[in-house]
């Protein structure tokens, strides 16, 4: 039953029944899906609705009048007010088993293709501390908790390191332990922060363009080593000394410990001068009894134990016996083109990124692989009927695009080529589902291997093998 509020339902005691697309939880009421968000199935809430379409409303929730029985405590102190790890409450079993479901609706819904039947969702086995990679905001606007604003008393200070709110850019969460990366990660940002603060050092202040302190990286492998990158606002050498060599003695094992001068009105320093202080430029990530060079602007999957088990359906999907020639579209640093080269006669990597490029080369030399070669350029154009006819005919492409999926003219160029076997991982079964019904003419799918690489968050990787008709 629903009342008007301000020309919008407002529902009351309604049940969620489903999780859809993009993690949303789902509602039906009266014959409409409401979307909402911050409850499971089994939940009844109250739902303001915010969003009216001709198929679909959107709502948020006013009220939890029954919590459903699947329900688990979350972990983490910032729950609810932090962006990320969304599903916490949700039984990681439950987690995988919607994930699952996502990745089948989808490529039914969208696909609308033959399909067979899908392989058991592979789940992390870390499903916290698992990420290698994470990235820090320094504000002068922390976002203050309900207990701070409440209590009359103006805080004592407004600094803050820790992640963006979700839709306030100009909003930071204060993180004193974050679940998703291990030590030495919580260590090093705590003493970061405690450093500025006692030494008065300027947060910046993103609405002004103002402040020292702006971003902070910090990388970790599996094998042990780290990498920890501050990015500065302006160069003022004797605050940025004094601070990196604080973090050097207090961290004397840090692998890389690098700084960067970002004067922009973005964050992102992939265009910028990354400048070392101390240690090497690079760490080492290992797989397999391989090596991978990681950079300071290098792609590399951030669960790297999960990215293992991942990379494993891939080649087995490949089903290469030694004697075939591999395409590996979007390769990245080429961590896929390096981990099949030793079961085929030459890998092909291309990719946008020069500096990925060089760092994919670098890999294969420092594994001793001489049957790969790399190209840097938008794959549409690289792709072409010269490059095959310079470089061979390939057996298997193996794609991994990003989310946004394969452009159309290299859908056309893989349907030309016509290898055997096309191996398509994908962070986004809605893209993929798209791209699969272009290939469905000359292609059919013969197995689907869903792998999460992020637990608690609905996002999840999908591998589909498709083979010529």
């Amino acid at each position: 039953m629903g009342r008007s509020r301000k020309n919008k339902p407002f529902y009351e005691q309604v049940t969620i029944t489903d999780i859809g697309a993009e993690g949303k939880a789902i509602a039906k009421v009266n014959d409409v899906v409401v979307f909402t968000t911050h409850v499971i199935p089994g939940d009844i809430v109250d739902l303001q609705v915010v969003k009216k379409r001709k198929n679909y409303q959107e709502a948020r929730v006013t009220n939890v009048h029954e919590k459903s029985a699947d329900r688990v405590d979350a972990f983490c102190d910032y729950f609810g007010v932090c962006g990320g790890c969304k599903w916490q409450f949700l039984p990681y079993e439950k987690q995988l088993f919607y994930k699952q479901k996502q990745v089948g609706d989808q490529l039914k819904r969208l696909g609308r293709i033959e399909l067979p039947e899908m392989d058991q969702i592979l789940g992390s086995a870390k499903d916290t501390f698992y990420r290698n990679k994470l990235e820090f905001s320094f504000s002068n606007k922390r976002w203050l908790a309900v207990d701070e604003m409440n209590d009359g008393i103006e805080p004592k200070q407004m600094n803050a390191l820790g992640f963006h709110i979700p839709g306030m850019f100009d909003k930071i969460i204060d993180i004193k332990k974050c679940w998703l990366q291990p030590s030495p990660s919580n260590e090093i940002r705590n003493f970061i922060r405690d450093y500025a603060l006692t030494n008065k050092l300027d947060f910046f202040d993103v609405k002004k363009q103002e402040g020292l302190l702006r971003n902070l990286i910090i990388r970790t492998t599996s094998t042990g080593e780290s990498m920890v990158i501050i990015s500065f606002y302006y160069e003022d050498k004797e605050i940025r000394e004094s601070l990196l060599q604080a973090i050097s003695n207090e961290f004397p094992d840090l692998t890389s410990l690098m700084y960067v001068i970002n004067t922009k009105g973005n964050d992102t320093i992939t265009d910028q001068e990354i400048v070392l202080f101390k240690g090497r430029d690079h760490i080492f990530e290992g797989m397999e009894g391989l090596k991978f060079k990681i950079g300071p602007k290098s792609f590399y999957q951030t669960n790297s134990e999960q990215a293992y088990e991942l990379y494993k359906v891939a080649r087995n999907f490949a089903g290469l016996t030694g004697s075939e020639v591999v395409y590996d579209l979007y390769t990245g640093t080429g961590t896929i083109a390096n981990f099949v080269a030793g079961k085929a006669v030459k890998v092909v990597g291309i990719e946008y990124v020069p500096e990925a490029i060089e760092d994919a080369k670098e890999n294969s030399k420092l594994n001793e692989i001489d049957n790969t070669i790399f190209f840097a350029g938008d794959m549409k154009d690289v792709l072409n009927a010269e490059f095959i006819a310079e470089h061979g005919k390939p057996d298997v492409i193996i794609t991994d695009p990003p989310r946004a999926g394969m452009h159309e003219d290299v859908i056309k160029t893989i349907l030309e080529v016509s290898p055997e076997k096309v191996v398509y991982v994908s962070c986004n079964p809605a893209t993929q589902a798209r791209d699969l019904s272009l290939m469905d003419e000359q292609y059919r799918v013969t197995k689907i291997q869903p792998v999460d690489m992020f637990p608690h968050t609905h996002h999840v990787e999908n591998v589909v093998l498709l083979e010529k008709r």
